[in-house]
């Protein structure tokens, strides 16, 4: 069983467990973009080693070694991304493929070097909290913009969509993390916002956008 494709397995559980506790093997092969029967030979596989609990007829479960083991591969990977932007200058649509490539080496001590050369940060560049060497997350209590009020000034700390198309379309906005933004209009038939942040005013940002932008009054 290559290590690769039993950790994506693992991660790929872990996030659908966020979603829903009991996991389908349906979503998982979904996920994963595989057959039912493939991902059941991989469940199987997972059960023997204590990572998942899967009985027949019912939902597959993720154990807490499972949660454990998945929160370690994702702290490699949002340390890795924040290196490729942090050090090496990447933008931050350009790093999650990289990353995928790069949270499968086995070895703690260049991650921990990675860290220490970081100094130690606690989220990636989207604002994605990194877990710490035991796997331990930190999550900020975020709004998201959609929930703030007429008039508030609020600032972007993370986002609940990483894709490259909308990381790109907020490099196109001149968004990134920790943008000051004030509201100065919600419109109430669309749920759009027109707002104004570092020189931009009158932007007017849908009501998807602004659900996957995460805030805080703090900044």
């Amino acid at each position: 069983m290559a290590s690769t494709a039993k950790e994506n397995y693992i991660k790929a559980l872990y996030f659908l467990h966020q979603k829903n506790a009991a996991i389908s093997l349906s979503d998982l092969g979904e996920e994963l973009q595989v057959s039912k029967p493939t991902a059941n030979d991989m469940v199987k596989k997972l059960q023997a080693e204590g990572i998942v609990i899967s009985e027949r007829y019912k939902p597959i479960r993720i154990t807490e070694k499972g949660q454990q083991r998945a929160a370690k591969i994702i702290r490699k990977h949002r340390l890795a991304e924040m290196f490729l932007v942090q050090l090496m200058k990447f933008g931050w649509e350009e790093v999650h493929d990289i990353a995928e490539e790069l949270e499968h080496i086995n070895e703690e001590k260049f991650f921990d070097r990675m860290d220490e050369l970081l100094g130690f940060p606690m989220a990636d560049p989207h604002g994605s909290p990194i877990p710490d060497r035991n796997g331990n997350f930190h999550r900020p209590n975020y709004k998201r913009l959609s929930q703030i009020v007429e008039g508030q000034t609020v600032y972007v700390k993370a986002l609940r969509e990483t894709s490259t198309d909308f990381l790109l379309y907020l490099n196109k906005k001149s968004i990134q993390l920790n943008t000051e933004i004030r509201v100065d209009h919600i419109e109430p038939f669309d749920g759009s916002y027109t707002v104004s942040y570092d020189g931009h005013s009158n932007v007017v940002l849908g009501k998807t956008v602004c659900h996957h932008l995460l805030v805080t009054s703090d900044q």
